[in-house]
């Protein structure tokens, strides 16, 4: 048996007056997901392990059965890894958005929703005026900017420390940026310090200092970019700002393919970098596709067709959709049931149609990884609703998917990698 897994990244919500006093779920009542809930059995899953952040590079992580007490190092790393960037012992690879500033606030964390052509002119701009002057000072070359995708990019310290505390910029919308900057944490007991030939490492607050003022010159040189320039002109939001966050060093992990003796190859179709930084670290294949971006446009035809590919030859495939969890950032309800409409019709609706017709059966599970609330637009740390379905699987007796629907699941309440170890259980 094979199996997928489709993620709707922050799909699950709290209940909204304006939508009846019902939840986007429950609101939009989408067709397909209902139908595999209806069908098969649900039930809700934690996905935040105690101590940590609710964001979606620990919770995504955990679905795939990692413990993340041991892997952990952050959104960085594993979004070096996506866009093929190798790292040293001695790199620390921390998260980089392009942010919009206004009134010393953070007004959005995607700088506008940038494009990537446009970030990419602002990274090598910021890499000629910022990085380079530092570099020269310091003799090596300490600071690199790396062009992700939109407004997520990648910033690489030769010798930094992930001893210190970064605020994510989408959970602190409408927020003064100033008390947010980085500051240094205590190292812990256990603590090694790992050195190069060329650089040691440099302490947490030495750290911290190097990332704030990264933070205000990057807001110095961006003002003045014609990019943005032109941008004031026609009053719409400017990238103005770098925003570091969640950074860490190289991780050491397990393959699905160790862990799991039914995967003998996997792939991860997503058009997020820790996505793909968490798939290449997992050994599952990078499937890129044209047209996927993040967001409510994203090719849902073409992930649906990569996925439908991709199990022709894969034991197991994690499909990966983000346009729900950025539609609870912006705080726009309407995009949000518009984004769960279109996962729902245009991405699972035709999995399904050739799952159905596919002489190999295939189980099939759908979750979201965290909730983010369209009147919070932040992540929250609580339980969120999945569904597991595959053919001749006896169901429940859960009619609908969504958030209280899901608490009558046969499943009850799974913590962490419990999700996985059940998953894969099936038809093992």
């Amino acid at each position: 048996m094979k199996h997928l897994i489709i993620l709707g990244d922050g799909m699950a919500d709290y209940k909204v007056q304006r939508l009846g006093n019902k939840t986007p779920l429950q609101y939009a009542r989408p067709k397909y997901m209902d139908r595999l809930a209806r069908e098969g059995r649900c039930g809700r899953l934690i996905t935040i392990p105690k101590g940590f952040p609710p964001g979606s590079e620990v919770a995504n992580t955990t679905i795939l059965g990692y413990d993340l007490n041991t892997v952990y190092e952050g959104r960085g790393p594993l979004e070096a890894a996506s866009i093929g960037y190798e790292m040293a012992n001695d790199d620390m690879a921390i998260r980089c958005n392009l942010i919009t500033l206004e009134d010393g606030k953070i007004i959005t964390h995607n700088g506008g929703n940038l494009a990537t052509e446009d970030a990419d002119m602002l990274i090598k701009y910021l890499n000629e005026n910022l990085a380079a002057p530092i570099n020269h000072e310091a003799g090596c070359e300490r600071v690199k900017f790396i062009t992700g995708i939109q407004y997520r990019h990648l910033l690489v310290i030769k010798g930094g420390s992930k001893h210190i505390v970064c605020a994510p910029p989408h959970d602190h919308p409408n927020e003064l940026w100033q008390p947010l900057l980085v500051k240094a944490k205590p190292l812990p007991d256990d603590c090694t310090t790992v050195t190069s030939n060329k650089i040691g490492r440099l302490s947490p607050q030495a750290t911290a200092d190097l990332l704030n003022t990264l933070i205000l010159r990057s807001q110095e040189l961006l003002a003045h970019h014609p990019y943005n320039l032109s941008k004031a002109k026609l009053h719409e939001r400017q990238a103005n700002s770098i925003w570091p966050w969640s950074g860490g060093y190289r991780p050491q992990m397990q393959t699905l393919m160790q862990q799991f003796s039914q995967i003998k190859s996997g792939a991860v179709i997503s058009a997020v970098d820790l996505i793909r930084g968490i798939g290449h670290y997992a050994g599952l294949r990078i499937i890129e596709v044209a047209g996927a971006t993040g967001l409510a446009n994203t090719n849902y035809e073409g992930k649906a067709k990569a996925a439908i590919d991709a199990l022709q030859t894969d034991d197991f495939v994690f499909v990966h959709v983000e346009a729900t969890d950025e539609a609870g950032h912006d705080g726009d309800i309407d995009l949000k049931l518009k984004a769960i409409d279109f996962l729902d019709q245009r991405l699972i609706r035709p999995i399904l149609e050739a799952i159905w017709q596919m002489q190999e059966p295939v189980c099939v599970a759908i979750l979201p990884d965290h909730p983010t609330p369209v009147e919070l637009r932040i992540h929250v740390n609580e339980p969120v609703p999945f569904l597991i379905w595959h053919k001749g699987i006896e169901p429940d007796e859960v009619q609908f998917y969504d958030e209280e629907s899901c608490t009558k699941g046969s499943y009850g309440l799974l913590h962490l990698n419990e999700f996985m170890q059940a998953f894969m259980r099936i038809g093992a």
